[in-house]
């Protein structure tokens, strides 16, 4: 039988979570929001109560999601054990990247089970989150006792899923944030470039477009690091001079974080094979002197 479901917090994701178990046969025992109108929309998606406090919520259910802003969710707890909210058996779940379960031990005193469960996902809006939810990635942190409940939401959600430990989650939040939000930094680099060799910002985001494509593909078939191309796992010191000797004349400012991001290359086109380790360390040591110059400069 499943376990009924109560959400604090419904904004894109708070409101997937609730649409997609919903429609996977939970029973949504409730909602509460501070804004009105997020807790109607969610309403009219799933068609539950609308409740008037966080702790109606966590009365009503087995499973407590909190699904806050993350600055929010350790003050949503401690109202709640003040309101002797939780109880024994309980589960209570944050989806937060940067934060541990740890933000929700205030639970334990009650015999609640806490969890991190996060998708590795990028949510612009509550449809996009309803339809890109399934097949999402999740990490599961916090305590093994409810590792089964974590994993049945998991895979009613279609995702898949590992576990890591508390203390590792803010690497782990890291690295997501270096393939999501760096991407978009890396991207909006190579337009600068492109700009400032005089193409039109509009032209260089429509040429870059198949390119960005392309990698994504090649990481996905082909993987890591056998999806790397370009001079670097060429070998091809010859042409990073030129791009360094351009950089200077034309984009000084931007020779640094080329040097920086080409270093760190090195060592991947040595793990794919394409270089050996005393090109690979004449590319870090050219690199690394540029970036050390910058700095210092």
């Amino acid at each position: 039988m499943k376990k009924r479901v109560g959400i604090i917090g419904a904004g894109v994701v708070g409101t997937a979570v609730g649409v997609v178990l919903h429609n996977k046969g939970y029973e949504i025992t409730g909602v509460y929001d501070l804004r009105p109108e997020s807790t109607q929309e969610f309403v009219d998606r799933v068609k539950c109560t609308a409740h008037t406090s966080p702790q109606e919520v966590s009365r009503s259910a087995d499973i407590l999601f909190i699904t806050t802003n993350d600055t929010a969710i350790k003050e949503v707890v401690s109202h709640l054990v003040e309101c002797k909210a939780f109880r024994v058996g309980q589960a209570v779940i944050h989806m937060s990247g940067s934060q541990s379960s740890e933000v929700l031990d205030e639970a334990k005193k009650f015999g609640a089970y806490v969890l991190s469960v996060h998708p590795l996902q990028a949510f612009a809006g509550i449809d996009q989150a309803v339809k890109n939810l399934p097949s999402s990635v999740f990490s599961i942190e916090g305590d093994t006792g409810a590792y089964d409940t974590a994993e049945a939401l998991v895979k009613a959600m279609d995702g898949e899923h590992f576990f890591i430990d508390r203390e590792a989650k803010p690497l782990y939040h890291a690295g997501a944030c270096v393939v999501s939000n760096y991407m978009v930094t890396v991207v909006s680099f190579g337009i600068r470039l492109l700009e400032t060799a005089g193409i039109p910002r509009d032209k260089a985001i429509k040429a870059l477009k198949p390119l960005i494509d392309g990698t994504v593909q090649n990481i996905e078939n082909l993987g890591i690091p056998d999806a790397l191309t370009g001079p670097i796992a060429r070998g091809d010191l010859k042409t990073v001079l030129k791009h360094l000797e351009c950089l200077e004349k034309m984009a000084p400012e931007h020779a640094r974080l080329y040097s920086c991001l080409g270093f760190y290359t090195a060592s991947v086109a040595r793990e794919k094979g394409t270089i050996n380790a005393e090109t690979a360390e004449q590319f870090q040591r050219i690199l690394g002197e540029q970036a050390d110059k910058k700095k210092g400069g």
